[in-house]
């Protein structure tokens, strides 16, 4: 199974509305949504550029993921995300391949799609998310 597309690419930063600021004030994108994700406790911002989105990421706990991030590595790109036909077949395919994952299982994402995330450590340091409708 292949992606159909680049969904879109996740930011890390430390100020979601500065962030906000700087894409719209300087790149002239404008931000289409706000959503916080209570259990992968981050809040997003969404931009599209083309048929590809930017996800600014902020981390709503000291203790998040986001937040763990950028205490490691600073902020900066965080993920790529893949459009899946279906996530959880796609994640089971990897899996089969001898890739390490994060999701075993697709879980709720922003905007009511299903992800699931791959170990950096099997996808050359990069950390890749697949995600889709089903």
């Amino acid at each position: 199974m292949k992606p159909t597309h680049i969904e879109h690419i996740g930011i890390a930063v430390e100020d979601l509305e500065m962030a906000i600021s700087y894409y719209r004030d300087v790149l002239g994108l404008e931000c289409y949504a706000v959503e916080e994700i209570e259990d992968q406790k981050v809040k997003t911002a969404f931009f599209k550029v083309g048929d590809t989105k930017i996800e600014l990421l902020e981390s709503t706990d000291r203790e998040g993921p986001v937040a763990r991030f950028i205490e490691k590595r600073g902020p900066g790109v965080h993920h790529i995300a893949f459009a899946m036909e279906n996530v959880g077949e796609a994640l089971n395919n990897a899996r089969e391949k001898g890739i390490r994952l994060i999701d075993s299982q697709p879980r709720k994402g922003a905007e009511g799609l299903q992800i699931g995330f791959l170990h950096p450590k099997s996808t050359f340091g990069v950390l890749m998310e697949f995600c889709g409708k089903k």
